[in-house]
């Protein structure tokens, strides 16, 4: 069953048996699917007379947020989908030396492709973490902290996406694929700053 039509229980089920799918990587994906979500929820409560000024920047949010959201799940189902191949790989027949060069070969290209969801989910959590510092400053105040919460969640996701691509790094073979999913998690802590000072400035708004 795809991830989206899971219950939380159920998913939950699964990330904690003995199974080698769901793991961190779809959890990370699904951080930052919260955090897009959370966003989606503040900008439509930034609607009206109110923030008549905002509305178009407020439109294209909703907009982004809710793409976001859905690109992020399907990570989470991709990363799931990638993770049991490594599993099938290293399944293979070993007793003979082409059969250990082909399953070598198997398992590389296998941590590549699992390697790539989470890279993904570090930009789609710098997108969260784009839009969240727009809505710090335009956002509804009466849930203001849902900002952070988002940027919390973002946060989570880039941090979390960044180990999983670089447990996979030291398998693969193909350097060129190595060299762009180093430029991926070298993002991570950019985001992971920006998000704390979202939350920071929420906080102080909070406190008045």
């Amino acid at each position: 069953m795809p991830i989206r039509d899971e219950t939380i229980g159920e998913f939950l089920d699964q990330l904690a048996g003995r199974v080698p799918a769901p793991g961190g990587g779809a959890a990370a994906a699904l951080q930052a699917a919260q955090g897009a979500a959370l966003l989606g929820m503040v900008a439509r409560y930034t609607t009206g007379e109110k923030y008549a000024e905002h509305q178009e920047t407020i439109s294209r949010i909703i907009t982004e947020v809710d793409e976001l959201r859905a690109i992020a799940l399907r990570l989470a189902e991709a990363d799931a989908d990638a993770f049991t191949a490594v599993m099938d790989a290293y399944r293979l027949p070993q007793s003979t030396e082409e059969e250990r060069a082909a399953r070598s070969a198997a398992v590389s290209q296998a941590l590549a492709n699992a390697a790539w969801p989470p890279a993904q989910v570090i930009s789609v959590a710098g997108m969260v973490v784009d839009l969240a510092e727009a809505l710090a400053v335009i956002g509804n105040r009466n849930v203001i902290s849902d900002v952070a919460a988002a940027a919390e969640s973002a946060r989570a996701a880039a941090a979390t996406a960044r180990v999983n691509v670089e447990v996979n790094l030291a398998g693969i073979a193909d350097e060129q694929a190595s060299l762009e999913m180093i430029a991926e998690t070298g993002k991570a802590e950019d985001i992971i700053t920006r998000a704390g000072r979202i939350t920071a400035v929420v906080r102080e708004q909070i406190r008045g």
